[in-house]
């Protein structure tokens, strides 16, 4: 069996490699980017995407690029902290199986885990899917083309394979009134300040975040309000106008910002779509079931997605079969995270200072004696049902005990 996955992001490298490795499938890998990605944000990686990456062998190398984080804490303007909520009491909650990690270190994890024999192409992507009851014909944007038993299309919310087989993306996104941005850069003084915290501004209608790097760089994170969906032309401008009224190291941030071309930015959305496969062509991942970072989850899901389908996968006699098992068993787990994050949204960026208290409130209730079970509960969402419920790929590699998927 052969399996094209477009998108080398979290959910396209889970896929890829549990394919290859657990059911001895032939994969090959499309990335559009010319180069793996290198901007994002540190997230608190844990719930079933944390059980996959153990059961898939993944967890240690992702132990050791994971960061200490003694504390999330927000500070006003002059840097005095207003709130703060003890990651050690968060951990607790979860039994210990919590993680803090820079996405594309997480990303870097699984590429790295990859057999030589998967094939990862970077700086291509579909241009045209054709398909029919016994497989999916692509013609690449290079003029090359591919035949497959599967096409995935795991290339995130802006998916361009769902654009071909679905239609255009603004039948299926769902805008949350948020813009987000994400950067690196160099101040050994705002590196030694923020020490092993993540930092954020205890402020309203907008937020950034900062953390110290391992690297000597600092991490900023931000995220705003915005009625409007569209990104706008000059990404470093508009940060300027957004964050320029903020204190504390927000002006050294926005002083040091990069040129765009290493600047993440986009909008905080949801995807939404009546059904995620056509035939022999499934998404995964933000490209069908994006929960957006106000829910926390968006890689652990992704992970624990691709492990669910490759498992269907593996269990299926028809791949057709094994993807409507997919998607029954894993669609009430997106619904259920992508409700909670809608109801959540207004207290991650809160919109008047009374929700401002109210958060600080909260977080100090989240300190005291059991209510930190409470607070981790509510953050990582209660696993009904189970990801060993939901899954149940034997440990075996190479494709002997493999059933015939055809």
């Amino acid at each position: 069996m052969r399996a094209v996955i477009c998108g080398a992001g979290i959910a396209g490298l889970s896929l890829a490699g549990r394919l290859h490795n657990a059911l001895g499938w032939e994969v090959v890998v499309l990335e559009k980017a010319p180069r793996p990605r290198t901007e994002g944000y540190v997230i608190d990686f844990f719930g079933p995407g944390y059980d996959a990456a153990e059961a898939m062998g993944v967890l240690p190398w992702l132990e050791e690029l994971c960061y200490p984080v003694s504390e999330a804490a927000f500070l006003d303007d002059h840097g005095r902290c207003r709130a703060r909520l003890g990651y050690d009491r968060f951990a607790r909650s979860l039994n210990g199986r919590l993680l803090s990690i820079m996405r594309p270190d997480l990303e870097l994890a699984l590429r790295e885990r990859l057999s030589f024999a998967v094939g990862l192409r970077f700086g291509v992507g579909p241009a045209r899917i054709d398909s029919n009851a016994y497989g999916v014909h692509v013609t690449l944007t290079d003029g090359t083309t591919l035949d497959a038993d599967l096409l995935v299309g795991a290339d995130g919310i802006h998916s361009t394979v769902r654009a071909l087989v679905f239609g255009d993306e603004r039948q299926y996104v769902r805008h949350l009134g948020y813009h987000t941005a994400a950067f690196t850069f160099d101040d050994p003084e705002a590196h030694a300040e923020l020490g092993d915290r993540f930092c954020l501004t205890d402020t309203v209608d907008r937020q950034m975040g900062l953390y110290a790097l391992r690297d000597g760089k600092v991490a900023a994170f931000a995220v705003h309000r915005a009625t409007e969906p569209g990104l706008p032309h000059d990404i470093r401008a508009a940060l300027c106008r957004e964050y320029g009224s903020l204190g504390w190291l927000v002006p050294r941030a926005l002083a040091n910002c990069p040129p765009p071309s290493q600047v993440y930015y986009d909008q905080v959305a949801q995807t939404v779509l009546p059904y995620w496969s056509r035939g022999r062509i499934v998404l995964v991942g933000d490209a069908c079931h994006a929960v957006s970072l106000v829910a926390g989850q968006g890689a652990s899901l992704a992970i624990a997605g691709a492990y669910v389908l490759a498992d269907q996968l593996a269990c299926a006699r028809r791949v057709e079969d094994a993807l409507a098992g997919y998607e029954r068993l894993w669609r009430p787990v997106i619904a259920r995270r992508q409700r909670a994050a809608r109801r959540m949204a207004r207290w991650f960026v809160p919109e008047s200072t009374r929700q401002l208290r109210l958060r600080r409130l909260a977080l100090r209730f989240a300190g005291l004696p059991g209510a930190s079970h409470i607070a981790g509960t509510t953050l990582a969402g209660r696993q009904r049902p189970s990801l060993r419920r939901l899954a149940a790929v034997p440990a075996w590699t190479g494709s002997a005990n493999a059933p015939d998927a055809a």
